[in-house]
């Protein structure tokens, strides 16, 4: 069972009112698209959709802290593979 709550997403104009839940990975997602909230807020910060191979990374490691000054968007999971491991992840 999946728990809901109730969201305000900050730091992006015309706050949004949502239903949330965060999955078996830790990672927040809207409860009626399933789309990951960090990808959204992501998304509203460049402007545009994501690519479909570009990945959303947490610079703080908190996967529940979407700020969009806490994303960085990566074009490759090999990209982003680079920084954790330059970072020892």
């Amino acid at each position: 069972m999946k728990l809901l709550r109730t969201w305000v997403i900050r730091g992006i104009k015309n706050k949004k009112m949502a239903r949330t839940y965060i999955d078996k990975k830790g990672y927040r997602e809207f409860a009626d698209s399933g789309k990951s909230v960090s990808r959204w807020v992501a998304e509203k910060k460049v402007g545009g959709q994501l690519s479909r191979g570009s990945v959303v990374h947490h610079k703080n490691r908190d996967t529940l802290d979407n700020r969009p000054s806490n994303l960085w968007v990566f074009r490759s999971q090999s990209k982003h593979a680079k920084t954790h491991k330059r970072d020892g992840f």
